[in-house]
């Protein structure tokens, strides 16, 4: 369909798409018609997800995890104080973009897991961003952003992600964010709120998920201590001031998340030593980092070997393993993995970036395109660019997919207002734990199409009338007729699939 056609896209991507096309014959001709060029094949990339945390709080380890590869250095060098993009490609490349001149393709080895880049004569500080192609199954779906940390005593690094996400200009980098937290500090929620915004052009709690990372170490390493950690999460999860800034807190052992998807036989080997001692014999042993690796000579695992376990799991780990190996649950060194990455919280956090991330990437990206446009037509007016903004205004004001989102953006905040167990449902039909129909009527994935389309059909009874009832308040009223618009959907697909 050409640009100047009648017929009107249907799809989201393709009403932004086509907005774009629009833009470009404004524009044609001007450096700006690049940058709407850029804003068109972003459209057709892997969603973009920047990692962002406060010093020392495990993004580069997760980011391992989420790529299932040691790349990322995880140590304080040069690199760690660059924003690094992790992008999937044919070959492997690393590529720097100075703050000044062309970008140039820059040596690098892989030694020992994680990738070490020669800067040459560069100086990390003018260095605006490192571009690392790698080819990864996991980077095809989702291209990584690992920022340097928030609070860093070196002022320049300290600014690196603000630089990145919290910016006045309306074009955003990353199209969604994992936010990692040790504990709820007043840095965190500083940084959340200020690329929080609750308009649908701004990156919101629908486009945010809150990681409560290096839960291992919660409760001393104690084999409990995800328990203890989920409790945690869960509480957060519920605090009005994180609920206005994340859609919800995963709990993520993140060290054991990466070690999980990187084990080999020879580490599963050691640890079976370990856990071919009596209960009373491993617990003494691994009753405290320096106890591990000095005590038991004869255990036939080197102290040097035992530093590198103790790097790799960390004291929770081990424990967990030994259990593990010992009571047979993870006779193999398959089975040992797919436990760790489920005791991590890895599969609970991929599950989550499934349903909130993945499930509603053309609506993340789609809204990524239409701010870049909407903040170039704003910058550089020339004739036509009314007709663009107008044309950005009414994909957003129509497009249900981003009325939900404003709806749940009104929800979070504390706009809507009403009793608990109806403002609940509400967050639930609009998409606020997952875009699947199943999610949304609060049943499990194996429940049938009949049910579910009778489930949704009360919904709709339930909210049509909730719409229309004169003593709903203005905004609750508001908010019902897009859960009506959600509902009706729904009814629609299960017939459609019935």
């Amino acid at each position: 369909m050409s640009a100047t056609g009648s017929a009107r896209p249907t799809g989201l991507v393709d009403r932004t798409r086509m907005a774009l096309a629009r833009a470009g014959q404004v524009y044609h001709g001007t450096v700006t018609a690049a940058r709407l060029d850029a804003a068109r094949d972003r459209l057709d990339e892997p969603l973009r997800v920047a990692i962002a945390g406060r010093v020392k709080s495990g993004k580069s380890t997760l980011l391992n995890a989420l790529v299932g590869e040691r790349l990322a250095p995880t140590d304080a060098g040069e690199c760690t104080r660059i924003v690094t993009w992790y992008r999937d490609g044919h070959t492997y490349r690393v590529t720097a973009r100075p703050r000044r001149g062309d970008p140039r393709q820059l040596r690098f080895t892989r030694d020992d897991g994680a990738i070490e880049v020669d800067l040459a004569d560069l100086a990390p500080e003018d260095v605006e961003d490192l571009q690392i192609l790698w080819p990864s199954q996991a980077l095809r779906g989702m291209t990584l952003i690992d920022t340097p940390g928030i609070g860093s005593l070196t002022a320049h690094v300290a600014s690196r992600a603000w630089e990145l996400l919290v910016t006045d200009d309306e074009e955003t980098p990353a199209d969604a964010v994992l936010y990692l937290m040790r504990h709820l500090h007043h840095t965190d929620l500083e940084f959340l709120h200020a690329f929080h915004d609750t308009t649908v052009s701004r990156p919101n709690p629908v486009n945010a998920i809150g990681i409560l990372s290096r839960t291992d170490e919660i409760a001393v390493g104690r084999l409990d201590s995800m328990d203890s950690a989920r409790r945690i999460a869960r509480r957060l999860g519920t605090d009005a001031n994180v609920r206005r800034v994340v859609q919800t807190v995963v709990p993520v052992a993140g060290l054991l998340a990466e070690t999980a998807v990187t084990l080999t036989e020879a580490e599963v080997g050691q640890l079976r030593r370990v856990a071919d001692l009596t209960p009373a014999e491993g617990d003494e042993l691994l009753l405290s980092a320096d106890r591990f690796v000095t005590r038991l000579p004869q255990l036939g695992v080197t102290e040097t070997e035992r530093r590198v376990l103790l790097d790799r799991f960390g004291l929770f780990g081990l424990r967990l393993c030994a259990q593990l190996l010992r009571t047979g649950v993870a006779p193999t060194a398959t089975a040992l993995a797919r436990e760790l990455v489920v005791h991590s919280g890895l599969a609970e956090l991929r599950e989550v970036l499934r349903s909130l991330f993945d499930e509603r990437r053309d609506v993340l990206k789609s809204r990524s395109a239409l701010l870049a446009l909407a903040g170039l037509a704003r910058a550089e007016p020339r004739p036509g660019s009314e007709g663009v903004l107008a044309e950005v205004e009414e994909i957003v004001a129509s497009a249900h997919p981003f009325q939900e989102l404003r709806v749940l953006a009104s929800l979070r905040a504390g706009w809507v207002t009403g009793k608990e167990p109806v403002l609940e449902e509400l967050e639930r039909l609009i998409g606020g734990r997952g875009q699947a129909v199943h999610l949304r009527l609060d049943q499990g994935p194996d429940v049938g199409n009949r049910t579910l389309a009778a489930l949704a059909q009360d919904a709709l009874t339930r909210w049509q009338r909730r719409a229309e009832n004169p003593m709903t308040s203005h905004e609750l009223a508001l908010a019902a007729r897009v859960a009506v618009r959600s509902c009706e959907g729904m009814v629609t697909e299960l017939a459609r699939t019935g």
